[in-house]
């Protein structure tokens, strides 16, 4: 067992509190799963929850990390491309957008389909953050006749659904080998701090690990159901994730021992989600072969799946360059460089109740056969 401090700050304190009672009723140990998403979710405490700034590009901001929407426009503006093409072919006019962070991917959006004269008949944002919602209906003001928030689905729901980092913000399970049997990691407590505990399990990760070295990864369970809820309740249209991940072979590779799991805090990078609980972003990356199989066993056909370079290149975003100042040009190359975010984030796209085709953003350096 390795225990751990955590810091005397009031936020963290309460969502500790908060945290330690359900240990406690639990029996005293918390699978991790449970833990993420109170330390994420806790209504008021958790990360996405409270006021906390998140989203930015400098740590004096107090944001933790960036996403591709504040690192450039340009961003929006050639998903949008995809996004028409796929209204067009599911004949459907509204977009759903899932985690809609500061809303700025959905004022891009909104901007370039008006730009086009391509507006949905309207734009959903499912987002489950009180503060976060209140932050995208400050920016959304001059689509405020299109735009409607909900935090649950409807029974039935149709149209094109887009989700820029989601799934990697779904609580995950740990699995740790240990001399040759698996554990599920949780959560306990040692006096007042939280600390590591492995239970024997009869879980396993979707592939075989090769050899007999220690190993620790994540399945993702909660991310799985949420695609197979999109899938029972879409009955028209497709949708379009993207997210940092990889393929099943290489997400679970010998080498990965460690596993993925990361935290985020004033744009520095930790593995110990049991500290500053509440105060930073928890996060694992996908595993996008299991997102695609749960994908068809829930109705949905896989349409193509590729690297985020690809992708926006695809819809044209070397011509929006072109355009652009050199200031706004640097920015947008970091969405699609190697050694940036053009190969780690990947996009998968999905359609249910329409004749599949290969969309825009696939027409060069398709990745499904690799999944």
């Amino acid at each position: 067992m390795r225990v751990v401090t955590t810091e005397p700050l009031s936020l963290t304190s309460t969502l500790q509190s908060r945290i330690a009672k359900e240990i406690a009723a639990a029996g005293g140990w918390l699978p991790f799963d449970r833990f993420m998403e109170l330390a994420l979710y806790a209504p008021g405490l958790g990360y996405y929850a409270n006021e906390s700034a998140k989203f930015g590009s400098l740590p004096q901001s107090g944001s933790d990390f960036v996403t591709a929407p504040e690192i450039s426009p340009l961003f929006g503006q050639v998903v949008a491309a995809q996004l028409v093409e796929a209204m067009d072919r599911t004949g459907t006019d509204e977009i759903w957008e899932f985690g809609a962070g500061t809303g700025a991917l959905a004022l891009q959006l909104l901007d370039e389909l008006a730009a086009l004269g391509r507006l949905p008949r309207s734009y959903t944002i499912v987002d489950l953050s009180g503060t976060l919602r209140a932050r995208q209906k400050l920016k959304l003001t001059q689509h405020e006749s299109l735009v409607r928030w909900v935090d649950a689905l409807p029974e039935n729901m149709e149209g094109v659904i887009v989700g820029n980092e989601v799934l990697d913000a779904m609580p995950v399970q740990l699995l740790q080998r240990t001399q040759g049997r698996w554990h599920e990691r949780g959560v306990v407590m040692n006096g007042e701090a939280f600390a590591w505990e492995d239970r024997p399990t009869e879980l396993r990760p979707p592939v075989d690990i090769d050899g007999p070295h220690d190993y620790l990864t994540e399945i993702h369970r909660q991310g799985e159901a949420f695609v197979h809820t999109l899938g029972e309740r879409l009955i028209r249209g497709a949708a379009f994730f993207i997210d940092y991940g990889f393929g099943e072979n290489e997400y679970y590779h010998v080498q990965r021992h460690m596993g993925t799991l990361v935290c985020h805090y004033q744009h520095q990078v930790d593995s110990d989600p049991l500290v500053q609980v509440g105060l930073k972003d928890i996060t694992a990356h996908v595993n996008f072969t299991g997102t695609a199989v749960t994908a068809q066993d829930a109705g949905f056909d896989v349409l193509g799946y590729t690297n985020q370079a690809h992708f926006l290149i695809n819809c044209g975003l070397p011509a929006k360059m072109d355009a652009a100042g050199l200031k706004e040009r640097v920015m947008a190359a970091k969405l699609i460089m190697e050694h940036e975010m053009g190969e780690l984030f990947k996009v998968v796209a999905l359609s249910k109740g329409v004749e599949p085709w290969g969309p825009l953003g696939f027409v060069q350096g398709d990745r499904t056969h690799r999944l």
